[in-house]
This record gives C-alpha cells, structure tokens and sequence, in this order.
C-alpha cells in the first residue's frame, strides 16, 4: 500500500497539513450554503457570515475542550500541547454545541429567532462535517474495528492503517457518507416543504446525525470513553430521544396514537440501554439499527399527527 502523507504541500517550508486543509475547505463551503440560503429564510443579507465571525472561535474552541476533558490523560504530562491542533482533536458534538451557544447569543443580540439561525446553518454545518471527516484519513484516525475477511479489505469498506498493517473498518468515510447523505435529505425536506415550524430543519438534522453515531461509534476503536461507555454514542441516544421527545410534546398527539408513540420511545430507550452496555459488537449494531428504525418511526408519526405550521 502506498503511504499515506498527512502533508498536503509546503509553503514557504511550513507543511500545510490535509486535516486543517480540508477542514477550511469544509468550513469555506458550509458557510457558502448558508450564504446561499439567507434569502429563502428573509434574512439579511451577510447574516451567515456575521454569525460566523462568532460561532467559528466558539465552535474551535468548544471542540477542543469537549475532546480534552474525556482524553486529558493523554495531556497530563505535556498541558502545553493541548494548544496543538495540527495532530487532530477536534470533537464534533463540542463543536455542535459551541456553534449553538453562539447561536443563542447571536438570535438575542439581533433579535433573530434561534430556530431560524439554527435552520439557516444545519444544511451547511452538515456538510463541513462530510468534508471534514477526510481529514482522519490522511491523520490515520477515526478508524473502526480490524477486519480480517479479504472480502471486506478495500476501500471504501476498509481502511488500511500503516501503523499496525491491518485493514480496519473505515468509519470516517461511513460518516462522510452519511452526512452527504443528510445534506441532500434536508434540501430535499425544505424544498418540499415538509418542515412545518422554524427549527425543524436542525431538529432533523440532529435526529439524523445522531442516528448515525449510535451505530457508528460501535464500531470504533478510539472513542471517547466515560467509564466503559461511549461518550458520543450516549450523547446520541440522548439526542435522538430529546427530538423525539419535543416533537411529542409539541404535536399533543391523543388517544391511541399517542399509547403508540409512547410505546415506541419505550422500546427505542430500552433497546438502546442494552445496546450501549452489550459487548458483543454485531447485537450492538442490530440493537443500533432497531433504535433508528422505531425512533424514525416515532418521529414520522408524530408529524403526522398534525400541528399547525408556524
């Protein structure tokens, strides 16, 4: 296999590495989809770019914080290097939530409703993340299981890691799909006008997302651990049941549809608790899998249920 070079090219000698390459690149492009879309939603003209001005810094700085506090064994001895950026680091769900905080601050200060800021950016937020997560290739990182079945040894099903010579589950690229695929699914939603009520479009982009991880995230080998639990994955099923959750509440659905949906988050928490706690790695992705499936359901259904848009 060829190697694998973490430097995209040198300017002036200092190395300009893939990772934060394609993270501008993801960045630059996102912020153009939302610059594209300010009209569509009435709002000024450059409100994209002024919201960036303060969600990037947020966001950076809350993806780091979020990565270093579940990895600070790692830092322990050098503090120093937690300011290094160019060896990765970065964690999504920190910078999901930075990028919200700002977004908070920002609908306040221009007294622009959070649902519509939060709808304005979910489209090109979740494509940063499709193009973004190249850049654990080229950091060799975000990898899944080892896989020995020749069958499965090739891109893009695998991965080859040159540090221990094996073929792994290619992960990142399972979620770079994923995201290009939400990406796509949320224009299509818009322009159908199946999103009733400001804030929907973020809603179904963090159901959606986080439906991915929970499956996803049990298959890599380096997540972010609270004990023996996967941080991402539980803060997915969080997510996941806290959508759920408001679209319930929202719609009020009664009688016996609203038993039916009940019963469905039911069985989704509960599929969802063993699925985190089983160690055994195919009944964790069954598991996964059924959880996404009854909470899409649950989802759809409540929708369904009626509700006046807003």
């Amino acid at each position: 296999m060829p190697e694998i070079s973490r430097v995209a090219f040198r300017v002036l000698g200092f190395p300009i590495y893939w990772y934060g390459l394609l993270i501008a690149v993801g960045l630059v492009l996102g912020a153009l989809c939302a610059t594209l879309r300010e009209k569509r939603l009435n709002l000024k003209k450059d409100t994209a770019v002024d919201f960036l001005l303060l969600a990037l810094p947020m966001a950076i700085v809350c993806a780091r914080i979020y990565y270093v506090a579940f990895e600070w064994s790692s830092y322990a001895d050098h503090p120093l290097s937690v300011f290094n950026l160019r060896e990765g680091g970065l964690a999504i769900y920190g910078g999901v939530i930075g990028g919200v905080l700002a977004a908070i601050l920002y609908s306040k200060r221009k007294n622009i409703s959070f649902g519509t800021l939060a709808d304005l950016c979910a489209p090109g937020l979740v494509l940063g993340q499709a193009i973004g997560r190249w850049g654990n290739f080229f950091n060799q990182e975000a990898y899944g299981v080892a896989l020995n079945n020749p069958a499965l040894t090739r891109f893009p099903l695998a991965v080859y890691i040159q540090t221990d010579g094996l073929w792994h589950a290619a992960t990142f690229f399972y979620e770079s799909a994923w995201c290009f695929a939400v990406f796509a699914a949320l224009l299509i939603l818009e322009k159908r006008r199946f999103m009733k009520r400001r804030g929907d479009l973020f809603a179904a982009y963090l159901f959606l997302y986080a439906a991915e991880r929970v499956v996803v995230e049990g298959l890599r080998t380096d997540s972010l651990m609270l004990g023996g639990l996967r941080v991402s994955q539980l803060l997915s099923a969080a997510l996941m049941l806290s959508v759920l959750l408001m679209v319930l509440l929202r719609e009020r659905p009664r009688g016996k549809k609203a038993l039916a949906l009940f019963c469905a988050a039911a069985c989704a928490l509960a599929a969802l608790v063993v699925c985190v706690h089983l160690a055994t790695l195919s009944v964790q992705v069954v598991l996964a899998a059924s959880v996404i499936l009854l909470g899409a359901t649950f989802y759809w259904a409540a929708c369904e249920t009626g509700g006046a848009a807003v």
